[in-house]
Order: C-alpha cells, then structure tokens, then sequence
C-alpha cells in the first residue's frame, strides 16, 4: 500500500498537508479508501477497469482497520471524484490539470501501478 501511496503522491494525488505529517495508520488506511472510491469513479467514467478496484480492496483488506467512519466518508469523496486525506482536499481534475494530465490519463496512471501490485497481493 506504501508503494500505492507513493504513485498516488508523486502524481500530485495526495494534497501537500500529507506530506507535511507523519502517515499513520488510520491516515494510509483513509487515503487507501479514498483511492478505491478514485478508481471506482474512473471506472465510472470508463477510464479503467475492474481489476484495479478489485485490487485495491484486496490491498485495503491486509491494512489495519483505521476509522470506518472516517474510511467511508473518504471513499465517499473519491466516487466523486475528489482526492481527500484527512482534512485535505483537491479534485481529481485539478490534480491531474497541475500534473499536466487529463482525468483519463491519471485514472489510467492509478490502474497501472494498483495492476502493478496486483499479482503480488494473496488469492481472496
């Protein structure tokens, strides 16, 4: 999932107030809920596939438990299409804008490195 969080962040995905603090727990397992909303709206859109959410909840599933509320409310705001971490906010549009990307492009960023760990992660 660390790896995951890397991509997410070196594409501009997680806001700047991430990096500022110490990635605890329930803080990875937030922005791992947020991803899972992410891809859930670029499959949506029709930007990705199946295989990259169904990866990404088999990522979430080997975290520790954070705050459901709190992971709910994330991958809330990533099926709308909005990054989120903790307080922090950008829309994906905007990330991908600052990245010189388009929305397709970055959901298509986000597919690749999740598919990228998926033949790694255990069957189930």
């Amino acid at each position: 999932m660390i790896r995951t969080l890397t991509v997410a962040l070196g594409l501009g995905l997680l806001p700047a107030a991430v990096l500022a603090q110490d990635i605890d727990t329930d803080a990875t397992y937030e922005a791992a809920r947020n991803q899972l909303g992410i891809l859930q709206y670029c499959q949506d859109q029709g930007f990705t596939g199946a295989e990259a959410v169904t990866a990404q909840g088999q990522l979430i599933a080997m975290l520790p438990e954070g705050d459901a509320t709190a992971g709910t409310t994330a991958e809330e705001k990533g099926t709308e299409g909005m990054v989120a971490v903790g307080e922090a906010e950008l829309s994906l549009a905007d990330a991908a804008e600052s990245q010189g990307n388009t929305v397709e492009v970055t959901c298509q960023q986000i597919e690749a490195a999740v598919n990228e760990v998926a033949p790694t992660l255990p069957a189930g």
